[in-house]
């Protein structure tokens, strides 16, 4: 009797197990928007092209840029979805993404890295959440062989509203599972066209 008891909560283990796994493995993300993007202190906000700068952001930016340093701070939000909803043959199930080791990448060229600030909940039921991620990059060093105009025209594309369109993350998440972190078996690419 004992054993059958122990078999059985062990087969309940392994069910559970099981389907931690195959949940976390159907979590989707893609990349949405960029925004608060400041480059050299100089907010990009509703700025499309390089005549839109004033006279003293011009001349920061040129300084910068003579200093040989053009540092962009921005927020890269990913939109995450739990398809998990209890529908198609599978069990609603919420998930907690505890971690996300990730690479960008500016127009294939890999730049910084990063992770996660802190663990956001993705909710089982088909909606999408936002993952935001703080990037703090030094264009200058990646890029200062474009020049002066085409690295500003860069930071505007980045800034705006197709600026997901020039980026890519390389991820590996960790979702928290009832027997503990599980962090992805391989690396993901997350790119703003589809949910992957």
């Amino acid at each position: 009797m004992l054993l059958a008891l122990f078999a059985a909560i062990v087969a309940a283990g392994c069910a559970g197990i099981t389907d931690a796994l195959l949940n976390m493995r159907r979590l989707q993300f893609k990349l949405d928007n960029v925004n608060n993007f400041q480059l050299a202190g100089v907010n990009l906000s509703n700025k499309t092209s390089i005549s839109d700068f004033s006279i003293s952001d011009a001349l920061a930016l040129k300084r910068a840029f003579s200093n040989r340093s053009l540092p962009a701070q921005f927020i890269i939000n990913v939109a995450a979805k739990n398809p998990n909803d209890g529908t198609s043959g599978t069990r609603q199930s919420d998930a907690t993404l505890s971690g996300l080791d990730w690479r960008l990448f500016i127009d294939g060229k890999e730049t910084v890295a990063g992770g996660l600030a802190s663990a956001v909940s993705v909710p089982g039921n088909g909606q999408t959440t936002t993952v935001p991620l703080s990037v703090n990059v030094n264009l200058y060093e990646f890029f200062a062989n474009e020049g002066y105009d085409r690295l500003l025209n860069l930071a505007l594309a980045l800034s705006g509203a197709g600026g997901t369109s020039r980026i890519s993350l390389d991820a590996r998440p960790t979702v928290n599972t009832a027997i503990g972190p599980i962090q992805y078996p391989g690396r993901i690419t997350i790119v703003d066209k589809e949910f992957r």
